[in-house]
């Protein structure tokens, strides 16, 4: 588990660093006004943590995809089939007169 921890915490602060951000603010509040006897700070501290909680779940449920039936893959070209057996067209170049 102690390798777990740092790996999740690392990927949780790339994806959504502001989240994250407010969790760890809420939590570290809390454990401060738990500790230290001041109940208004601890109250605080778990409403920032709840609530950004919140505001995760609640942007997760948002950016779920609907179901939809799936359509067989179709395969994609970007030559003809038969482009080996064509020969390309010969490019000729015209030389111009420079303007004088």
């Amino acid at each position: 588990m102690n390798v777990a921890l740092p790996r999740l915490l690392k990927s949780s602060y790339r994806r959504e660093p502001i989240i994250s951000g407010l969790i760890t603010i809420g939590i570290v509040d809390a454990v401060i006004g738990g500790f230290g006897d001041s109940w208004s700070l601890f109250a605080f501290g778990l409403s920032t943590a709840g609530l950004t909680l919140a505001l995760r779940w609640w942007r997760v449920q948002q950016s779920r995809p609907l179901p939809q039936q799936e359509e067989p893959a179709v395969k994609q070209l970007y030559l003809p089939a038969r482009s080996s057996s064509t020969s390309l067209p010969m490019l000729s170049v015209t030389k111009k007169k420079p303007p004088q």
